[in-house]
């Protein structure tokens, strides 16, 4: 049975109408050094150099299908309060400032939670609705469809957009599929059946290049997204493709703080990103909903500023201690060997599967950048990914300087 609550002073039946963390180890402790976005195939350590090499043909972060080819839905005419939006991943780490800034700008949200939500389960209902204040909470399950649809025609009123801002906690094989795949399709065709008919989708610029298995999933269901649109002209859809969240880059901030060196893979210029606050990227995404220059878009987005190397990050965090640079440089090949062993044992003990998965995050991360691929030279663009917001990781770093950690926790993603 679905339970659904209203923390604010109207009722939607009255009115009717939502990375990766890697640790290494350094000469006196662990380090957590966090690496970012997320969102099965193996391997063995004949394969490490294919890997490394791969080149799979960029995807284009273009339009799909242009607005003017689209017929607006009818909602796009209503004022914000008459307008109900669904949002699935609503406890997330992205969803709860969605959620914020739906309500915020006055628009009737529908958010979805688990009865126990949060990281293994430890946020109660009572916390759920004290996180999600001025929204219509509805404890169901994304995971099943049946729920889910039996939880919204409860609610007894038409939905009009669905935001899904759902993601795997752990980037595994199976929970990839699970939730990146078919719990977000499941709030598609829940919305749809409801009337929705405009799907704002938080994916990850990462998928661009595709080999692991959280971006496979991520993929699928953003073409079936693409081609819904393209059959019925009257549904769009905002597929919305952040680069690097704050909190992926935060790991380290309390060690250099500690006097610790920094650490990074190679020469620290391997991979670089455009790091977007949690706020700025729920801005954007509620712009998403009424901004007509936003239908049926791939949209890649990052936050201010210039693109960020590990070295430049670490320096930024060095003169924000007011100590002397001081890194530690940890191969990349040590990430390769690692794999290769990885992917022997999993052969020997198939549950070791996702810890081989694991170990491929962590070295497309330690090499791969967070940015927009240029169809045309296949090289990562600083130029072509767009900023969006106004805070900045200097902001974020001194922000943790001062307060902490404390609210950025990362998840399950970790590997030693």
């Amino acid at each position: 049975m679905s339970l659904c609550f209203s923390s604010t002073a109207f009722n939607l039946h009255s009115a009717k109408h939502h990375s990766f963390l890697t640790q290494f180890t350094n000469p006196t402790k662990v380090t957590s050094f966090p690496l970012t976005g997320f969102s099965s195939s193996h391997f063995n350590l004949s394969e490490i150099v294919k890997f490394s090499k791969q080149k799979p043909k960029p995807i284009s972060a273009s339009t799909t299908q242009t607005a003017e080819t689209t017929v607006i839905p009818s909602f796009r005419n209503k004022s914000p309060k008459d307008i109900n939006i669904l949002v699935v991943g609503a406890t997330g780490y992205i969803g709860r400032f969605v959620v914020k800034e739906l309500v915020d700008r006055e628009f009737n949200v529908i958010a979805i939670a688990r009865e126990k939500s949060g990281i293994r389960g430890k946020v109660s209902k009572d916390e759920t609705l004290n996180q999600l204040k001025g929204a219509n909470v509805c404890f169901s399950d994304v995971t099943s469809l049946d729920s889910l649809e039996k939880s919204i025609e409860e609610l007894g009123v038409p939905i009009d957009v669905v935001v899904s801002c759902l993601a795997s906690r752990s980037g595994g094989v199976k929970d990839s599929w699970k939730i990146d795949y078919e719990a977000t399709k499941n709030s598609f065709v829940a919305g749809r059946k409801r009337g929705a008919s405009h799907f704002v989708l938080l994916s990850a610029v990462c998928v661009q290049k595709p080999l692991l298995e959280f971006q496979r999933a991520k993929l699928k269901f953003e073409d079936e997204l693409i081609r819904e649109a393209e059959e019925d002209s009257g549904f769009s859809y905002s597929i919305v493709r952040p680069t690097a969240f704050f909190k992926s880059l935060g790991g380290q901030v309390e060690l250099v703080k500690d006097g610790k060196p920094y650490v990074m893979f190679g020469d620290g210029k391997l991979c670089a990103c455009k790091p977007i606050s949690e706020a700025d990227l729920a801005s954007f995404i509620a712009d998403c909903v009424l901004n007509e220059n936003k239908i049926n878009q791939i949209l890649p987005i990052g936050g201010p500023g210039k693109a960020l190397t590990p070295l430049e990050q670490g320096e930024l965090l060095f003169r924000l201690v007011g100590r002397e640079p001081k890194f530690l440089k940890v191969p990349i090949e040590i990430m390769d060997f690692a794999i290769g062993v990885l992917d022997f044992l999993v052969k020997i003990f198939p549950s070791m599967e996702d810890t081989a998965e694991f170990g491929k995050i962590g070295r497309y991360y330690a090499a791969e950048s967070m940015l927009v691929l240029d169809p045309e030279t296949g090289e990562y663009s600083a130029e072509k990914t767009p900023s969006y917001g106004k805070d900045t990781l200097e902001d974020f770093f001194q922000t943790v300087l001062r307060e902490g950690m404390a609210g950025q926790e990362l998840g399950e993603q970790t590997i030693f």
